[in-house]
């Protein structure tokens, strides 16, 4: 039996002809993420950096989203060789990595997801879900095709060399994070500084430059809206964790401070 794997982040960015919106699966719950699936995003960030998700619940939640027509990504804590190759054996076929600096990183990074010669990714495929337990017919030859890597620009350092970083071959995307951007930029907790937006879009252009696609992290619904604007090709846009917050603090919010409409004391 042979079986087939679905298109990488890399294969839907090139296809799509607007930017594509994205939500952040941080609770580790695979029924928040299946939830979050279904909503008609595009992509779906599975964050191990900023959130308790480990091996096994990142492996339940993308069994839990591979019936939806989302793309699901999942972001490692910090480039290590054994952590990619973990969570590439599992069945991701999308990884975004945090903290990308220089293009001597990002070349780093691209042998770390790829088998030899081009790479030193460990080899276990008959052992993993990422061939389906050597149910995809030459696994090990095509395997680049079935991968793909978004870096992480964050910092001051980062957006200066942001065209060499995604000019490297094996790159397929930037990710932009305001957060520590902006902590990067002596303005922590601002990310919609004057300062931090001209920065993104320092980046928006540099990767733009050598042909590659650019994307951001905006909650504020305004500067995710500018952002698209101003040529983002993907963004995301909530997390499973801050819709739940947000969502119920305005439901108690607007109950608690609602004037009653009956009489309690004729009861």
């Amino acid at each position: 039996m042979s079986l087939h794997l679905s298109p990488t982040f890399r294969q839907v960015l090139a296809e799509s002809e607007r930017a594509l919106v994205g939500l952040w699966a941080v609770s580790g719950s695979p029924l928040a993420a299946e939830i979050l699936a279904g909503s008609g995003a595009d992509w779906l960030l599975i964050d191990m950096e900023h959130s308790a998700n480990n091996l096994d619940t990142v492996s339940a939640q993308l069994q839990a989203v591979a019936a939806y027509p989302v793309t699901p990504l999942v972001r490692v804590p910090f480039g290590d060789d054994v952590v990619l190759k973990q969570v590439l054996d599992i069945g991701a076929q999308n990884v975004i990595v945090p903290m990308v600096s220089s293009a001597e990183q990002a070349r780093h990074l691209v042998e770390a997801i790829r088998y030899p010669p081009q790479g030193r990714r460990g080899v276990g495929s008959s052992l993993a879900r990422s061939a389906r337990w050597n149910r995809v017919d030459d696994y090990l030859i095509d395997a680049n095709e079935h991968v793909s890597l978004i870096v992480q620009v964050e910092s001051a350092e980062a957006v200066d060399a942001a065209a060499e970083i995604a000019a490297v071959d094996g790159v397929d995307g930037v990710f932009i994070g305001p957060a520590d951007l902006a902590a990067s930029l002596g303005v922590l907790g601002q990310q919609t500084h004057p300062d931090v937006r001209a920065a993104v879009q320092r980046t928006f252009d540099a990767v733009h430059s050598v042909g590659k696609p650019v994307g951001v992290n905006a909650f504020d619904p305004a500067a995710a809206a500018a952002y698209v604007a101003a040529g983002a090709d993907f963004i995301a846009v909530a997390a499973d964790v801050s819709l739940l917050a947000r969502g119920s603090e305005a439901i108690v919010a607007r109950f608690a401070a609602a004037e009653p409409e009956t009489d309690r004391d004729a009861y």
